[in-house]
């Protein structure tokens, strides 16, 4: 608390070379930390920006924002609705990634698990052991003359339609099944793509980063090396002097 009875931290003020609003300094970024590119695209909007020496965050990801935009649209020509939300998480510093089992099962009906566990046990071998054996037994019962169950005689007329009423509706229930894995590879495939984007994003941004580290060290040293030689020269005269 300040002797006013104020809180300390609003003493503490910036104006921003943007909005040229006063905010305080834990909202403000320096001017001199904002990467080349986008301070490349704050002097064509406005070259005054650096007067204050500070920048707000609000506009820098503003900025960064409509930077983003511009670049994929230079590479891919439009942006997407997955563009978009990959841009507006790197705006909000918010992870993309999202756990897809939760959203499939999230959407998923009982039709759709009841299809799911249909296909599922039809295309195991549980199943197809059980259906020779039971296609076997009914053969031997009407076609073995010793049993005298003879309810469907050859050519088992019954239990050809008893498969083809199998056939017709095991196939549509195995269809539904797969139009659910292909909906579950496309919320994968989404993600994926996501993922990608932001990191590559991301990975460009840290270049970025670095190559303005190592261009201010090399400056740094050239500085450096400059004061020295000017010493050396100076030491140089002080002992040729009589």
């Amino acid at each position: 608390m300040s002797k006013n009875g104020m809180p300390s931290h609003r003493r503490h003020l910036e104006t921003c070379g943007i909005c040229k609003q006063r905010k305080p300094v834990s909202d403000m970024i320096s001017c001199e930390l904002v990467r080349d590119s986008i301070a490349g695209e704050l002097d064509k909007a406005d070259p005054d920006w650096r007067e204050t020496g500070w920048i707000c965050r609000d506009d820098l990801h503003d900025v960064r924002r409509r930077s983003v935009e511009e670049m994929i649209r230079r590479e891919r020509g439009e942006l997407t609705r997955l563009d978009r939300e990959v841009i507006d998480s790197l705006s909000q510093h918010v992870m993309v990634t999202e756990n897809t089992e939760e959203t499939y099962r999230e959407a998923v009906t009982l039709g759709d698990r009841i299809a799911d566990r249909t296909a599922s046990f039809a295309g195991s071998w549980t199943f197809i052991l059980a259906f020779l054996g039971f296609m076997i037994v009914w053969m031997a019962v009407n076609a073995l003359p010793i049993l005298r169950q003879d309810f469907d005689p050859y050519p088992f007329i019954l239990l050809n339609l008893l498969l083809s009423m199998i056939a017709a509706f095991q196939a549509p229930l195995i269809m539904m099944s797969q139009r659910r894995q292909e909906e579950k590879d496309r919320l994968r495939s989404q993600n994926d793509y996501q993922i990608n984007l932001k990191a590559e994003l991301e990975i460009r941004h840290l270049h970025e980063k670095l190559d303005r580290i190592l261009i201010g060290q090399w400056e740094r040293l050239s500085e450096i090396q400059e004061a020295q030689l000017e010493l050396f020269d100076e030491f140089s005269r002080d002992r040729r002097a009589p």
